[in-house]
């Protein structure tokens, strides 16, 4: 059973800190990757070489591990490192969100959010507006958030996460009639030139992880492409300004990461069974 000090947490959310490729989101990628298909579990030896092997020297690797720890990502079960059953929810969001592109077509709905939080809630106003933005939500005004209505039930779980769906209201409408056009409106709501810049910065990446093994190079493309699609909601092109990057984009990614999701779980798998196999060498040679 996990330690007693380990006690899982109620939730475990996005971390919205975490810079891509720092030792904290490399790790958080390599967890979120790889402890489910292992059965939610792995020896910390383990977790360490793999870290290594994407290019984390192991002092780094154990104290961003211990902070994971901290944050409840992790817990400690018999030695090994377990993942929090509370993080599910988080990661299973993940999952759709980096290897289900959704792309909103001219005519689909959307999902518009109104709320109302007291305002002796401040911090509470705070971190909602905060993780709506961080799944692609716009704001029409400081209480009023729209994004497509493909994010409506990622919209209604950040709101039971915080608590705060007694204060906000979700509506459905097929036709938004701001003053001005709507692509125009568009522009005022999301931050599209901010949006292009991370497009740009991922593509600009890329040519860098050919050098690598296969793991390396797929824990490096999923940790810089996992921001992006949170913050691109996915509009319609025909809301985006000309020579729009998405979908360059969302081809890119899909093309490298077919290539090298199936060795990079082999390699894991490799790894942790040499380590597991060595472990058990050592321990039989203590009691031999």
């Amino acid at each position: 059973m996990p330690d007693s000090h380990d006690a899982p947490v109620p939730a475990v959310l996005d971390d919205l800190d975490a810079r891509p490729g720092s030792t904290t989101s490399l790790l958080r990628t390599i967890i979120g990757l790889y402890l489910r298909p292992l059965g939610g579990r792995i020896s910390a030896p383990a977790l360490v070489r793999l870290a290594g092997d994407a290019g984390i020297p192991a002092p780094r690797a154990r104290t961003g591990i211990t902070r994971l720890k901290q944050k409840g990502l992790l817990l400690t079960d018999a030695g090994d490192y377990a993942l929090n059953p509370a993080a599910l929810p988080m990661l299973e969001r993940g999952d759709r969100r980096i290897f289900e592109i959704r792309q909103m077509s001219a005519g689909d709905p959307w999902c518009l959010v109104s709320f109302t939080v007291p305002e002796s809630r401040r911090d509470l106003r705070h971190q909602l507006r905060r993780r709506l933005q961080w799944i692609g939500c716009g704001a029409v005004a400081p209480g009023l958030w729209i994004c497509p209505d493909h994010l409506a039930a990622e919209v209604e779980q950040i709101l039971e996460e915080l608590d705060a769906r007694a204060f906000a209201t979700l509506f459905r409408t097929e036709d938004p009639r701001p003053g001005t056009p709507l692509t125009e409106a568009v522009t005022k709501w999301w931050d599209l030139d901010a949006l292009r810049a991370e497009h740009e910065r991922f593509q600009s990446t890329l040519d860098s992880l050919d050098s690598g093994t296969a793991f390396h190079s797929y824990v490096h493309l999923i940790d810089s492409w996992r921001v992006l699609p949170y913050i691109d909601p996915g509009l319609p092109s025909s809301l985006l300004p000309a020579g729009w990057p998405g979908m360059r984009s969302f081809a890119l990614f899909e093309k490298l990461s077919s290539r090298w999701a199936g060795p990079a779980l082999s390699h894991v798998r490799a790894v942790t069974s040499s380590v597991q196999g060595a472990m058990f060498t050592r321990e039989s040679a203590k009691t031999g």
